[in-house]
């Protein structure tokens, strides 16, 4: 009998860097960083990395003890932590001192409980205690529209009360029913700077319901003239504007107040020390590689603040005037908690830090922010990270400590403290220097946020001497108190500020007022406005008022209809000699704007310019994408695959505008134009990527005359598309359904035999599962691992379904990657391919293992083999049974359509051990 060696050296040995230290050996550099790894022998611990000074808990494991998976936290006046299960009751926690090894006790709060059964109140994603009460954010849909019967609330606001003294709530008010539910739905709670007010915010699956007052205007429409194409694959296909929403709720008179909107799916929001207000939204992952993606991002939400979000491909850029943009931009994710360190025992930079939670790639991002204008300026590092760490909320604790917890979607649960100093959270020795801020730190606010806040104080009503307050401001040089004072104007009476928007002779200012008016005015004065904009002197604007003035023209056209005769041909006149520009976004707006109104020649320059035109570097994220990929294998592997053939956003986009374009078209454009589509399909994206192309082909193919559909159809990919179109009819794809495959059951399937098995299909399972991307199987396939021909001849089925489900247990030095420590506090993750004097260069995506990326070596601080493999431990769970058998017969077989599993006496080699 052979040894059995790990396949164990084989299967699970493609190893990917975790951002843990301990699950790391071999340390290259030993000089001191600013990050450290944690080596206590608790692997709930050790898996985790963290700055260096801080020390981290683990307290407790709610799903260890059948208590559900927790996603909100809060602390209550008598300094306990009230939590709440994802799908189920709350909880209330006595914790240990820092450094007390006790365990926490644990109570749960039978609120209205009339059996074991019965959840009296839970289902929650927000949690906050305030005013001697506990307000909840239900997220439910309730006994009134599912089955389960355990929990009869709707999604919405609630409070609970203790009105008997005996520290128990006993009463139960819903403040405010919510129309959503799910993970877009209602989320978080905070409570106001001042300590008067509630602020709760709602992803965009949750209704804005009635309020009895609005900063931002509540006369939202989609607002653009781009081509609509929605998600192909249905998701949020029935949401429209204004998405995710903010409000300030009166616990007093229960009075709501919308203060911003534009959100995809914003979890949490922070008050820092100025009391400013932060958001952390959510990207679309769908959407990788299209012109309309936007990475998750930190927003500065002042009052009336519209963020774009819309659904689709109708996001609106960040450049848009009508929209503001993000403080900085974080990169792919799933953002969950937001926190600030106003009140931690934390050092000054963490203190006056924001502390953003991605749940799919397991980080907490530590955000400086510094004011910048009327707004801010942010940089972040990694300020703790592990793999798999998936994060859902946290909270700054009475002792000055940061909580945090891991968990949802019904994984397992944990509870941890971040204290800084030893382990009675005292300041290490070596850092005693270390400025520490008195909990009661005010910064005094710069002049321009006075502005903008004297004019946010116009936002709402109607009032006396607003526009006279406002309007010299629509020209200010701070795009966020401009910003301002066009709300400001929005909300007061058209018929005092219509003709002096009319007559404005200073650009910037004529152009926000313009934009003011085509939100606010009626449609008889379109003409008027486009008479206006079009004596402006086009060259003597910057790129940015060249932006703003395309996208007022493309607001009144959106709200009033195209322009029509001399109006039209005014507006050809202005803009149309300046096209193309001499940037990509001034000529996505120059596109879309010409297109749509069928200006002379715009249809040729735009296909002129798809033919050719390159993407820019892009905005830079925190976390680049290729860093995450081998974080988090089962989302890294979507954004690898995309990594591998970046599609071109820009070409994506002139193909989209031209997409609905009646006129201009010649049979030689039309031969150019379609061609294009077929080649696009080469490329890979997110998994709306293919569907969104093919929907922007099949417009196209609308506006064709009969007898050429067929051949334009078929010269722009249709054989290559499957029978949805939303994917490419080569791949594999199981047939499933979809179930959570646990050792005993899937050992079962095979032990039921392997007999008689499909060759074909078990190839195709083996690339449906990715095992192609990675490794080689008969001289086909990947080479970050190793070859898998010989595997059925070393390991039984046990073996190989033992390290395909805990692909962990044992990974060869040989395929090992590294974990690169870097003096910024980051980590860089991949394979080390070669190194010399001056940088290691090192691949990180498996669909590209030939891309390498140099990393000086004047900036790693220390390197690590890692022990995490970078395969998923789900891979099969897309398998159905009959496809598991075929999968497992093909790794028996090493590909070998001839072996015994497929002759009818394969049993005796598909179980027990190999011979």
């Amino acid at each position: 009998m052979l040894k059995t060696i790990p396949f164990l050296k084989l299967l699970a040995s493609v190893a990917v860097c975790s951002l843990i230290g301990t699950s790391c050996d071999n340390e290259k550099d030993t000089k001191q960083a600013n990050v450290q790894s944690n080596n206590t022998g608790n692997p709930k611990i050790d898996k985790i990395k963290s700055m260096e000074g801080f020390r981290i808990e683990h307290l407790y494991s709610p799903s260890e003890n059948e208590q559900g998976s927790w996603v909100a936290m809060t602390f209550d006046d008598k300094g306990r932590m009230i939590t709440s299960d994802q799908y189920g009751a709350l909880y209330r926690l006595q914790l240990p001192p820092i450094g007390d090894s006790s365990k926490p006790k644990v109570e749960k709060l039978a609120i209205g409980q009339v059996a074991d059964s019965i959840v009296g109140m839970g289902y929650a994603q927000g949690l906050l205690y305030a005013f001697n009460s506990l307000y909840v954010m239900v997220n439910s849909r309730g006994t009134a529209e599912r089955e389960n019967k355990e929990f009869d609330k709707l999604s919405g606001f609630y409070r609970l009360e203790d009105t008997d003294g005996n520290d128990q709530f006993d009463k139960v008010t819903e403040l405010k029913q919510l129309k959503g539910e799910g993970e877009h739905g209602p989320h978080s709670i905070k409570l106001s700077p001042d300590g008067k007010s509630l602020y709760v915010i709602a992803g965009n699956h949750t209704d804005v319901p009635p309020m009895e007052a609005h900063r931002l205007p509540t006369n939202w429409q989609e607002d653009n003239i781009f081509p609509l194409i929605k998600d192909p694959r249905g998701h949020a296909n029935d949401r429209m504007a204004p998405g995710g929403w903010i409000a300030k709720v009166d616990p007093n008179t229960n009075k709501w107040e919308l203060i911003a909107a534009g959100f995809r799916n914003a979890f949490d929001i922070a008050f820092d020390e100025r009391g400013e207000l932060f958001a952390y939204d959510a990207d679309m992952e769908w959407d990788f590689g299209m012109p309309w993606y936007r990475p998750t991002r930190i927003n500065h939400v002042t009052s009336g603040a519209e963020f774009g979000w819309r659904t689709g491909n109708s996001k609106w850029s960040p450049d848009y005037p009508d929209n503001l943009p993000a403080i900085i931009n974080i990169g792919q994710g799933s953002p969950t908690s937001l926190e600030h360190g106003k009140t931690s025992h934390f050092p000054e930079k963490y203190k006056k830090s924001l502390y953003a939670f991605d749940w799919s790639f397991g980080i907490i991002y530590a955000i400086q922010i510094d004011p910048k204008g009327a707004s801010y300026g942010a940089k972040a590092e990694e300020f703790i990270s592990g793999s798999p760490l998936p994060l859902t909320d946290g909270t700054f604790g009475p002792d000055g400590s940061l909580y945090f917890l891991t968990g949802g979607r019904r994984l397992d649960s944990d509870l941890y403290r971040v204290s800084y100093g030893d382990a009675k959270g005292n300041v290490a020795s070596n850092q005693k220097n270390v400025s520490l801020v008195a909990n009661t730190a005010t910064e005094d606010v710069n002049e321009e946020t006075k502005l903008r806040r004297s004019l946010e104080q116009y936002h709402g009503t109607p009032q006396k001497g607003a526009v006279d307050a406002a309007w010299p401001n629509l020209k200010h040089e701070d795009r966020h108190i401009r910003y301002a004072a066009r709300i400001a104007i929005e909300h007061q009476p058209v018929a005092e500020w219509q003709q002096r928007a009319l007559a404005e002779k200073d650009p910037q200012a004529l152009i926000q007022a313009s934009i003011a008016l085509a939100r606010q005015g009626k449609t008889d004065v379109k003409n008027q406005i486009l008479t206006s904009l079009s004596g402006i002197d086009y060259g003597k604007l910057s790129e940015s008022q060249q932006i703003d003035l395309l996208r007022a023209y493309e607001l009144v056209f959106a709200r009033m209809g195209k322009p029509e005769g001399a109006a039209k041909d005014k507006v050809v006149a202005h803009i149309n000699p300046h096209y193309p520009g001499k940037t990509n976004a001034i000529n996505r707006s120059l596109s879309k704007v010409l297109v749509y109104i069928e200006a002379p020649g715009a249809v040729e320059k735009t296909l002129a310019l798809l033919e050719n035109a390159k993407d820019d570097q892009g905005d830079k994220t925190v976390s680049a994408s290729q860093d995450l990929i081998l974080r988090n294998p089962q989302y890294g592997m979507d954004i690898a695959n995309m990594l591998a053939k970046v599609p071109p956003a820009q070409q994506t986009y002139y193909a989209t505008v031209l997409s609905t374009s009646k006129t201009g078209w010649t049979p030689e454009l039309q031969e150019k134009y379609f061609a294009w589509f077929k080649k696009a399909f080469e490329y890979k994206g997110g998994m709306s990527y293919v569907g969104f192309i093919n929907k922007a082909r099949q417009s196209a193919l609308a506006n064709v005359s009969k007898d050429k559909f067929d051949y334009y159809s078929k010269l722009s990919g249709e054989e290559l598309l499957s029978k949805s179109g939303n994917d490419l009819a080569s791949g594999p794809s199981p047939k499933g359904p979809y179930r959570r495959w646990t050792m005993e059951d899937a050992k079962a399937v095979i032990d039921s035999g392997l007999v008689n098995r499909d060759f074909e299909n078990g190839k195709l399972m083996f690339a449906a599962v990715r095992c192609n991307t990675c490794h080689t199987m008969k001289g086909e396939g990947g080479n970050m691992g190793p070859d898998l021909t010989q595997l059925g001849t070393r390991f039984s089925t046990g073996d190989m379904l033992e390290h395909i489900m805990d692909p962990n247990k044992e990974v060869s030095d040989q395929y090992a990657s590294t974990v690169f420590l870097m003096k910024d506090g980051s980590s860089v993750l991949g394979r080390l391919i070669n190194e010399n004097e001056q940088n290691y260069s090192v691949s990180q995506n498996p669909f590209a293992p030939d891309m390498l990326r140099e990393i000086p070596k004047k900036d790693v601080v220390s390197t690590k083999y890692s022990r995490v493999s970078l395969m998923p431990a789900g891979l099969i769970n897309r398998l159905n049974a009959e496809e598991l058998k075929d999968f497992m017969a093909y790794l028996m077989a090493g590909g070998n359509k001839d072996h015994q599993v497929y002759k009818g006496n394969g049993q005796a080699a598909a179980s027990g051990t190999a011979k």
